[in-house]
């Protein structure tokens, strides 16, 4: 690879992050996800559900949210244990620094923790990739390169003056062409880019660009496979780029058909619970309500199935103890 991937700056690559500055113009910064709690948590699920699936996790979207909020799953234990790990992995996105090599092999002992024995360890092994076939897709370089080529990559990563957009992409290309670990490099490829992507804007943590990769997933090893036949990175760029833009406006519409969800009633509650919880005979009082079927079916409902509103007791939610609170 060299100290300087191979790519060639387009014209094409420049209107894709040119458009998606602009759809993150839609989400209006970070602010408006952490206002939306609920939209926040479904991107994450979504994230790691698409991933893992990718990398034939057979739980479905439903079952990772049950992992996820600590419910019990049926299913094969090695694939619970992946959506365990991945969570976890994830919940540090925005403690990562994903400049320094070492926050890569720490994350890589989460994410495989109890998967592979070389978890948060270069591979010591020749690896490759292989078809369903079981042909040769890659031969990845000998495993005695491996540390000196992610040196390179993540000097690279340091000293680039490309755009956030392109660098993350071009480090997951190089990433995945390196192939540096025995098992999990698609998981940590993707991961890795979120991760640049969230030092340069926070808001990425919440788009779920692993659900776009994993509908184009024939597409996705198509962009790398021609990458590498090529020599350059620029197919795998502009497959990257065209994924993050569609992912930002999927989120931006969710986000507007959120917030213009939230009614004037619901905007009151929020006010009346301030940073306290309260009972319903509080916030009756609070908002001069005279009936209690109207403080649930026109303030607490839409509020608690927005997520921005919470229960002390949701396994109960008629308990005469039950308070609300501002999630």
């Amino acid at each position: 690879m060299g100290k300087d991937p191979p790519f060639t700056l387009t014209n094409e690559m420049m209107r894709l992050v040119k458009d998606i500055a602009a759809a993150l113009g839609g989400i209006r910064g970070a602010e408006d996800l952490e206002k939306l709690p609920r939209l926040r948590k479904t991107g994450r699920i979504r994230s790691i559900h698409s991933s893992l699936a990718i990398e034939n996790n057979s739980l479905t979207i439903e079952q990772v949210s049950d992992i996820i909020d600590g419910r019990r799953v049926i299913g094969p234990p090695k694939e619970i244990l992946e959506v365990k790990n991945a969570f976890a992995a994830y919940k540090e996105l925005e403690n990562i620094d994903p400049f320094d090599i070492k926050d890569l092999l720490r994350t890589h002992k989460v994410m495989m923790n109890g998967l592979v024995e070389e978890s948060g360890r270069f591979r010591s092994v020749d690896v490759g990739v292989f078809a369903g076939d079981g042909s040769v897709v890659h031969a990845a370089p000998g495993h005695s390169m491996v540390p000196g080529l992610m040196n390179d990559l993540f000097e690279w990563l340091n000293t680039s003056d490309a755009d956030e957009l392109i660098k993350s992409s071009v480090f997951h290309y190089e990433f995945e062409f390196i192939h540096p670990f025995r098992d999990g490099n698609g998981r940590m490829g993707r991961l890795w880019q979120t991760a640049i992507l969230v030092n340069w804007m926070p808001v990425f943590a919440w788009i779920p660009v692993e659900s776009i990769i994993r509908e184009r997933q024939s597409d996705y090893y198509d962009a790398i496979a021609s990458s590498t036949r090529a020599g350059s990175s620029n197919d795998f760029i502009v497959y990257m780029l065209k994924a993050i833009l569609d992912a930002v406006n999927a989120v931006a519409s969710d986000a507007e058909r959120h917030i213009s969800r939230i009614s004037t009633r619901v905007r009151n509650l929020l006010k009346a619970l301030g940073n306290d919880s309260a009972s319903a005979a509080e916030l009756m009082e609070r908002l001069d309500l005279k009936s209690r079927k109207a403080l649930y079916d026109n303030y607490l409902k839409p509020a608690i199935e927005a997520g921005l509103v919470s229960m002390t007791e949701p396994d109960k939610p008629t308990s005469r103890n039950q308070m609300y609170f501002r999630k």
